[in-house]
Formats: structure tokens, C-alpha cells, sequence
């Protein structure tokens, strides 16, 4: 699986955080990128560039209902001494053919209409007789632009600049620009942004297919009896949660029992929809660790790289770990421990990154920022060790939720951050800077 350059050193063989997250990212690579249609490809990634073939919008159109106009027709019109336009027809939004408007002449235009010929200027509704009635008290009261309000001619009571309430051709983008550049994520304004230039498919590295197991005797489903000695099933719901928060498509495996041979074939039945597999459970060096005894042996012998490796990691929580591939398309599998704090934190420090390496892009990792703690006692770490701690950031500052425990699920569920102390450090005092990863 790895290198002899990315081995451990050191007391009790652990690997280093960055050395099992190197090794993980060396191996997995971008899915082959297809065309997908539009909608298919939200939340993929962009292989190639897209460049405009018509300019948006693809001719000066009107940005109100109103009257296309020529400026030297309405110039000096007030409330007083109006200009009067004969009105020569209507201009629909989708008109291909619209009139064209001479000296002394206006055009009924509605909103997105094609600003027609001999026009400069579009007149909103407001400004004219067209849009205005005799309220119940004599005043003057709002109507809606329709034809039946000039009976063949309109008074405009202010003048107007060139081009205004018009919006010109190629004001978004222009043929030939650059619509969106490879690497980009196709969220909905990018999708609406294809879709108004009239591309219909696109090229881009599909969404990965991760198939979450999580394993254990114990375990029962959310929604059924709770017997003795067992506990509800959280990790499996939470990493395909997180598995889809990282833009993948994620495949929730009900908990496989403590059986090696159950756990070996679901894995590979479950090799035909996955492109990263994730277990959870069964890493450490207990008497029913049975992630380590179904797949100990499971590459192929006559393939070099194939199979997975059991590692212990210099952390905490997260120490036992596990990577490597299997089946006949050398699938990633990924390896966590079964606490739900190991797991979770496990998920966020690799697989997150393997998911976002998957989909081919280049920025695999939650940003890190600098914080002060705040909080009543010194944080204690294990010598040798990198700490991830659960906390709450705001406005430049870090406080620690719950303890240090790797059960603790209701202090995760109020945690919005990672507070990482470092292998060298075993004290962190208050009001000491610290480094936090933000979680949402």
C-alpha cells in the first residue's frame, strides 16, 4: 500500500496524522469524467472550460413594461406639457418581428420584449397615461399596461435618457467569454448560468459513491426495541450524513454482527455501487475486532498495492485506523473506529478529503484558523500525540465542548469546531492561541 518513504517511525510504529492522510491521498484519484445533463451534474465538478457561444442576453431588451421610445420625442415632457406619442403597436417578450418606430412615434413593450427599431429608450408605464386612472376621490391610482389604455396614443409626462430601462446585449456575458472555468462546482446559479447560454449537457467527474458499513453485535436501528447490552446504530447515519455534506452520493449499510465472513460478503456485494468504501468498527485489538479479521486478507496477492493495512495512528481520538483496496477495481476502503467521536473525527480528517479527491478537486480540506481558547482549566493532551477536541467558534474565539472521551455524541452534536493540539504540546492554558477547524 505504501511507501518505504511514508513508513512510521518511532515508539509503538505509530503513523503520524499527515502520514496516513498522504498515503490515503496518494492513493485515491479522480473519477473519469462524463457528460451528464444539466441536472444530473449538479454537484459535480467541471472538467474543461465552457465558453459563451451567443451573449447573454442575445439582444437589448426592455427592463420594464412600458414605451419604446425615441429620446428626442419625450425631451422637456412634464406633468404639464406631456408629450404626445402615437402608439404604433404592441412588442411582446418573444417577438421576432417588432415594429419599427419613427419621429413622433411609441411602442407598447412589455418586460424582456426586443427593443425595437428606431427606439433608444423604453418609458416605464408610470411615466405615461397609459398606467395611470382616476382613483375614487379624484386623485391618481396605478392600472396595468394594456392595450385598450392610449386608444392609439399615449402621454408621456418625463423625459428619458438613451438607453434607459433597456438592457443591452451581451451585459451579462458576451459571446466568446469564458462562462465558467474548469474545477468548478456546479451549484444552481451555475447550472441556470449553462443552462441560459443553451447548454443542455456537460462535461464534468461524477459525484463519488460511498458506501458507509458500520459493524457490531451491539448495534440495533433507530426505531427498534433496545434490548440489554445494546446501543443504537449512530455512526452509520452520521458518516453518510457527512458522507453527502462532502458531495458525495452516500449508501447507508444497516450494522453488520460480529461475524467475519457476514462482514467480508456485504463488502463485496457492495463493491458494485462504490467508489469509497467506509467501515466503522472492528479496527482496534479486541477479541471481536472483526473489520481487522474480514479483511486481513482480502487483496489479491497477484496485485501489487491490493489489500488492507491496520495501523496505529498518533492521535486521539482515531488511533486505530485501517486503508487500502479491494475488489477488482482496486476500491478504496477506509477504516474507522467504532467510538462515534473517533469515527466522526476519523471522517473529517480523511475520508472528507479522499471524497473531495475523488470528485477531482484541488482544495481537499476544511480551511484551519487561529483562535484563542477560552476556557476554566488548562486543556491536558497525551505526550506524542495530535489532539482533536470538540468546541464552539466564534469571533476569534474557542471553547471546548464536554470532555475528552470518545463517546461523547451529545457534545459533538453541539460542537462547531476542532480544536487541534499538537503531538509536542501535553498543556494548553487559557488565552493561549490555538488551531480550530471550523466544521460547518
Amino acid at each position: 500500500m505504501s511507501s518505504a518513504a511514508t513508513r512510521p517511525t518511532g515508539e509503538d510504529d505509530l503513523w503520524s496524522v499527515d502520514q496516513h492522510l498522504a498515503d490515503i491521498l496518494a492513493t485515491v484519484q479522480p473519477l473519469e469524467p462524463i457528460e451528464l445533463q444539466l441536472l444530473d451534474a449538479q454537484g459535480c465538478v467541471l472538467v474543461e472550460d465552457v465558453t459563451v457561444p451567443v451573449s447573454l442576453p442575445p439582444f437589448d431588451n426592455s427592463s420594464m413594461d412600458g414605451y419604446a421610445v425615441r429620446v428626442a420625442d419625450v425631451a422637456g415632457a412634464s406633468e404639464e406639457f406631456p408629450a404626445a406619442l402615437e402608439v404604433i403597436g404592441d412588442v411582446a417578450a418573444g417577438a421576432d418581428d417588432p415594429v419599427r418606430v419613427g419621429p413622433g412615434q411609441a411602442a407598447r413593450i412589455m418586460t424582456g420584449a426586443p427593443l425595437p427599431p428606431g427606439a433608444e429608450a423604453v418609458v416605464p408605464v408610470e411615466w405615461t397615461d397609459g398606467g395611470l386612472g382616476e382613483g375614487p376621490a379624484g386623485g391618481m391610482r396605478a392600472r396595468s399596461l394594456a392595450p385598450e389604455d392610449a386608444e392609439g396614443q399615449v402621454r408621456v409626462h418625463r423625459p428619458v435618457e438613451a438607453r434607459a430601462h433597456v438592457r443591452a446585449e451581451g451585459s451579462d456575458v458576451k459571446a466568446g467569454d469564458r462562462a465558467l472555468a474548469a474545477g468548478a462546482i456546479l451549484g444552481p446559479p451555475q447550472i441556470a448560468l449553462l443552462a441560459a447560454i443553451g447548454r443542455g449537457t456537460v462535461k464534468v467527474r461524477p459525484r463519488p459513491r460511498v458506501v458507509v458499513v458500520s459493524t457490531g453485535s451491539e448495534l440495533v436501528q433507530p426505531g427498534e426495541q433496545l434490548g440489554h447490552g445494546r446501543i443504537y446504530d449512530s455512526n452509520s447515519f452520521a458518516l453518510t450524513a457527512a458522507a453527502r455534506d462532502a458531495g458525495a452520493i452516500a449508501y447507508r449499510v444497516g450494522a453488520v454482527a460480529d461475524d467475519a465472513d457476514t462482514l467480508r460478503s456485504t463488502i463485496e456485494d457492495q463493491l458494485i455501487r462504490a467508489d469509497l468504501l467506509v467501515t466503522t468498527g472492528g479496527v482496534s485489538v479486541g477479541a471481536y475486532d472483526v473489520v481487522k479479521e474480514a479483511l486481513a486478507d482480502i487483496g489479491d496477492e497477484d496485485v501489487p498495492g491490493s489489500g488492507i493495512e491496520f495501523r496505529k495512528l498518533a492521535m486521539q481520538p482515531g488511533k486505530p485506523q485501517g486503508f487500502g483496496s479491494i475488489g477488482p477495481d482496486h476500491t478504496p476502503l477506509l477504516a474507522l473506529p467504532g467510538n462515534p467521536v473517533s469515527s466522526y473525527v476519523s471522517f473529517e480528517l480523511f475520508v472528507r478529503p479522499a471524497i473531495r479527491a475523488l470528485m477531482g478537486l484541488t482544495d481537499l480540506h476544511r480551511p484551519v484558523v487561529r483562535a484563542t481558547l477560552t476556557a476554566d482549566k488548562a486543556l491536558r493532551s497525551p505526550k506524542g500525540r495530535r489532539q482533536f477536541l470538540r468546541g464552539r467558534y466564534a469571533d476569534g474565539e474557542v471553547t471546548p465542548v464536554g470532555g475528552a472521551g470518545s463517546h461523547l455524541v451529545a457534545a459533538l452534536a453541539h460542537a462547531d469546531a476542532l480544536i487541534v493540539v499538537p503531538e509536542d504540546m501535553e498543556s494548553v492554558e487559557p488565552g493561549t492561541e490555538v488551531e480550530v477547524v471550523p466544521l460547518g
